[in-house]
């Protein structure tokens, strides 16, 4: 009998696991029980079990599943575009022009010396969205003018570190209270959106996985190489506007909603190849998709201190969970023959 065939069927009962799990776990603890009758019946226990499922912590699961299939796929598109282990959704430098266009509205103006008003969840996601939109219209420029990915990773890494030193000039010469705000953002939360954002997010998200699940058989005949590829009568130009594009709104649009989320991107797709066991993009990417969102939610429950009003910032629990599995990567190289 062969196992791998029960792995997805397993992999979505978790998935439901987590997700009730993640519903259940907070300040106040609800019965998974009452959950599942309030969700589908309407019927509440109490009416601060509803406000508390409805209002927040529902559109938080939800942003969490999104999250976490967004930097999954992008992230298993960057390793096989570069076709390196250890790239991430990030490498091109996109999520640091989310945190710019975050910084320019939060610490300019208090290091300019004005005051700091009307800055909401609303204004912090339209700022991400607009500097990453920044950032991924210079990469696509250096991708149309450059041909080889690896200097397109170079480049990238370069936007990076210089929208970091403005980051770093603003940050010096910000007031504390714009530099608290702007330290929270970029610690990451997943609770911060309204239903109307979760839309948004959701649809992002949408808007960027439907090439990748078009061309799945291109992304297989990648990870031999462009000229392998080209061989086979794979457009290469066009896959390489597909993953940038498609990367770039992912992790854009993640980081301009929920701030920038650490490890994700780069940790689970080696889960999915681990567990799994394959190579083919076909299974990669929904197995990838799967872990993503579960290891968000557990770590978003985690994150909740059950018990307590207080939550840790999401980027503290991801790192935690993710610095191990990359750590042991580079140990022991166990997944450089999938390159």
């Amino acid at each position: 009998m062969n196992f791998r065939q029960y792995l997805f069927p397993i992999a979505f009962l978790f998935l439901g696991l987590s997700f009730l799990f993640n519903l259940g776990m907070g300040s106040v603890w609800i019965p998974f029980g009452d959950i599942l009758s309030g969700l589908f019946s309407g019927d509440w226990q109490k009416s601060s079990w509803e406000q508390i499922i409805l209002n927040y912590r529902l559109p938080k699961a939800l942003v969490a599943i999104c999250a976490g299939i967004g930097l999954s796929l992008s992230g298993i598109q960057m390793q096989t575009f570069f076709r390196n282990p250890l790239a991430g959704p990030f490498v091109l430098g996109i999520s640091s022009g989310a945190g710019l266009g975050v910084a320019l509205l939060i610490l300019a103006g208090s290091a300019f010396g004005f005051a700091l008003s009307g800055v909401n969840s609303w204004a912090l996601a339209i700022a991400g969205i607009l500097g990453a939109g920044l950032v991924l219209s210079l990469v696509s420029l250096v991708a149309w003018k450059v041909k080889d990915s690896m200097t397109l990773l170079i480049v990238g890494l370069m936007f990076g570190s210089a929208v970091s030193a403005v980051i770093s000039v603003l940050s010096f010469f910000s007031g504390a209270e714009a530099l608290k705000l702007f330290t929270v953002w970029s610690m990451g939360s997943l609770g911060a959106l309204g239903w109307n954002q979760v839309v948004i997010l959701g649809s992002l998200d949408l808007v960027g996985l439907i090439p990748v699940f078009l061309s799945v058989k291109s992304y297989n005949a990648l990870l031999l190489g462009e000229n392998y590829a080209r061989s086979m009568g794979v457009n290469t130009e066009k896959m390489r506007w597909i993953m940038i594009l498609s990367t770039g709104i992912l992790a854009g649009g993640i980081t301009a909603f929920c701030g920038p989320i650490a490890f994700i991107g780069i940790a689970v797709p080696h889960l999915a190849r681990m567990v799994w066991k394959t190579s083919d993009h076909a299974v990669l990417f929904p197995a990838s998709a799967i872990l993503g969102a579960i290891l968000l939610l557990l770590c978003d429950a985690v994150g909740q201190l059950p018990g307590y009003s207080s939550t840790l910032p999401i980027n503290a629990v991801t790192s935690l969970v993710g610095a191990p599995v990359v750590i042991s990567l580079i140990l022991k190289r166990n997944l450089s023959r999938d390159f």
